[in-house]
């Protein structure tokens, strides 16, 4: 069942954004949308999609460290192992990606 994914690199241009995001250090869905300037609606069913894929996993923060700093709890995503290897594919396709949502990597240099 896992296998559609990483046999299908044609994630939709948003997909690739969040995926791009999300490796790029924004890993919970409000920095997400800031970085792409997508709205909720288009970034949490997208992430849910891409979490039901295997291309992302969350998990939530601890509720006291929400709690010190006076806001929700979080859920952080990061990539899979699967999502790596679909976000390479689609920067091929969306080369523009790298220039929209520069990467640890692409800042450092």
């Amino acid at each position: 069942m896992g296998s559609a994914a990483s046999s299908d690199p044609k994630l939709s241009h948003t997909a690739a954004m969040i995926l791009q995001a999300i490796n790029a250090g924004c890993i919970y869905g409000f920095s997400v949308m800031e970085m792409t300037g997508l709205p909720s609606g288009t970034v949490y069913p997208a992430m849910r999609r891409l979490e039901r894929d295997d291309l992302i996993r969350s998990h939530w923060e601890k509720q006291s460290i929400a709690d010190a700093e006076q806001r929700p709890p979080r859920k952080y995503y990061r990539l899979t192992a699967a999502g790596k290897s679909t976000l390479e594919a689609s920067r091929k396709r969306y080369p523009l990606l790298e220039r929209l949502i520069p990467s640890e990597e692409a800042k450092s240099v």
